[in-house]
């Protein structure tokens, strides 16, 4: 299992950058400094992890995650390499986003003065999640009429009753009765 869940400080805005091709891909990098729970004299106070957001969580970031916001990031853990321009080998570590909150309100982000006003906010697109009337559609299934009031939309035809098996009574010890001509245990229910 790879899971790995941070709640952090972004360290600067996120860096969108979209991927070549003809269907490019957004790919969000930010970095957060989580603090540490322990630490020891001359010790850091905090570790910083690297993010990358794909597609729409990139996107996400770029557009709302601000500098000395607090977030929380769940992910996987990546191990990558590369080789730099004097030919040597570097290693990153990287936490790949799969889901990604705010952690705090915006008016505890506002009053620490890390939402920059400059920043418009933009509009959220709101999606109409109104149940729309079915058509109307000729249902044979048969109602009683004791029940669907006339013009109810249902064809008037009484429910036609099923006879149900008798249920057999327990006998008054309260144990359930067997049946007693089973033969071999092929013929056992369970």
């Amino acid at each position: 299992m790879n899971k790995v869940i941070l709640m952090g400080r972004l360290t600067k805005d996120p860096e969108v950058r979209y991927s070549q091709g003809s269907n490019g891909t957004a790919v969000g990098r930010y970095s957060i400094a989580v603090n540490r729970s322990y630490r020891r004299d001359g010790e850091p106070d905090a570790d910083f992890f690297n993010i990358v957001a794909f597609g729409n969580r990139g996107e996400f970031a770029g557009k709302y995650f601000k500098k000395g916001m607090m977030v929380a990031v769940v992910g996987e853990l990546r191990n990558g390499s590369y080789t730099d321009r004097d030919g040597n080998k570097r290693y990153t570590t990287d936490v790949i986003v799969t889901e990604q909150y705010f952690a705090e309100s915006r008016s505890s982000s506002e009053s620490r003065g890390s939402y920059q006003q400059s920043a418009q906010p933009q509009p959220v697109q709101q999606q109409n999640y109104q149940q729309q009337a079915p058509a109307q559609q000729n249902y044979q299934q048969p109602v009683n009429q004791d029940f669907a009031p006339a013009g109810a939309g249902y064809p008037a035809q009484p429910v036609q009753q099923q006879a149900m098996p008798p249920v057999q009574q327990a006998p008054a010890d309260g144990f359930m009765p067997i049946d007693t001509d089973i033969e071999g245990d092929e013929d056992l229910p369970f």
